[in-house]
């Protein structure tokens, strides 16, 4: 008899963001395969009795292949057991959850998609950057900074994105930075562009990095600035506020 797979987003850190609907759940979970972003205070609050399978994937390292994440489900759900596969913010936002949702189809198998917050809006909110505002952004386009690299070309048109008046939200970009910002400047974007970088979502080591878009690939490098990170471009950088000390990292109740 077949089980059942939940795609499950866990949001962007932490036991407060996760939804009711993502911890029930996780909590009759029977298998659970989970990425790094979901945190350790996540991943600690698993349930003892479920097979635990580290799908974790760092740059170009991959502890598992996305064609062996989705095997293993299709087995596991195959032998009639409930499986969670268990990522960072949302599934379905450049978190590969369609095409896991395609394999599992084409097993036969009942899939159940649990949506979750995703990190795009929320960690720069919990800096205090509103991704759209009335006086400065009334629109938002968000990227990924890795493109699938078997593409026969990019899909992402840097023209039309530097002259967009909106913010650009980017995912996954921090090894493409200087990359990404040389794009949008050579298609007209200012360099003078303000950018924030914010590092490690809402947890209590949290770091932001700002500056104009001509110069945040250096002073990324400077900062040693490393994944996961949410890139943010677009005036409403301007108000971030690093001495407010409501924007102190605690951990989510």
């Amino acid at each position: 008899m077949s089980g059942k797979v939940y795609l499950v987003g866990s949001g962007p850190g932490g036991l407060g963001l996760l939804t009711r609907r993502a911890q029930d759940v996780i909590d009759r979970a029977e298998v659970v395969l989970y990425d790094q972003l979901p945190g350790e205070e996540i991943l600690a609050a698993l349930p003892e009795t479920a097979e635990k399978i580290d799908c974790g994937k760092f740059g170009g390292r991959h502890t598992l292949e996305q064609a062996e994440i989705e095997a293993l489900m299709v087995d596991r759900a195959q032998l009639g057991k409930r499986v969670v596969r268990l990522k960072g913010g949302d599934p379905f936002l450049f978190g590969r959850g369609g095409e896991e949702i395609e394999t599992l189809h084409r097993a036969g198998i009942e899939v159940v998609m649990v949506p979750g917050v995703t990190s795009a809006l929320a960690v720069p909110a919990s800096v205090g950057i509103p991704v759209t505002h009335r006086k400065y952004a009334s629109q938002v386009t968000i990227l990924t900074g890795h493109e699938d690299p078997t593409k026969p070309a990019p899909a992402l048109d840097w023209k039309l994105l530097a002259q967009s008046r909106g913010t650009i939200v980017i995912l996954m970009g921090v090894a493409n930075l200087p990359k990404i910002a040389d794009a949008l400047m050579r298609n007209g974007k200012p360099g003078s562009t303000p950018v924030a970088i914010i590092e490690r979502g809402l947890r209590t080591d949290r770091r932001v990095t700002t500056g104009p878009l001509s110069r945040i690939g250096v002073l990324a490098h400077e900062h040693g600035v490393k994944p996961p990170a949410v890139i943010v471009i677009g005036d409403v950088v301007n108000l971030y506020d690093p001495t407010r000390p409501d924007l102190i990292p605690v951990e989510l109740p």
